[in-house]
């Protein structure tokens, strides 16, 4: 599902505008971003948390020539689905 396909879907259910439901998305989409860029949590009870986590520094392998490379330590986001969502599939 695309983000103009989440858009239709919203304004349909939500009997709003495209318009509104875009700026209703972009402005939860700004809300998770900014609250992960402070390395908080957030917590949609039932659907899942989106997190942050730091991944150590590791030696990886150049899958085209077998050359050894060090990749860096880094941070990422990590999304782990709640109870209600992992026994609707």
């Amino acid at each position: 599902m695309t983000k103009d396909q989440i858009i239709k879907y919203i304004a349909e259910n939500a009997e709003i505008s495209q318009a509104n439901a875009k700026v209703a998305l972009n402005a939860l989409l700004e809300a998770i971003t900014d609250t992960l860029k402070k390395k908080d949590k957030v917590v949609f009870t039932g659907f899942g948390t989106f997190s942050v986590a730091q991944r150590k520094a590791r030696k990886g392998k150049n899958p085209s020539n077998g050359q050894v490379i060090n990749i860096p330590a880094k941070t990422v986001p990590v999304f782990k689905a709640g109870k209600t969502l992992k026994e609707s599939l």
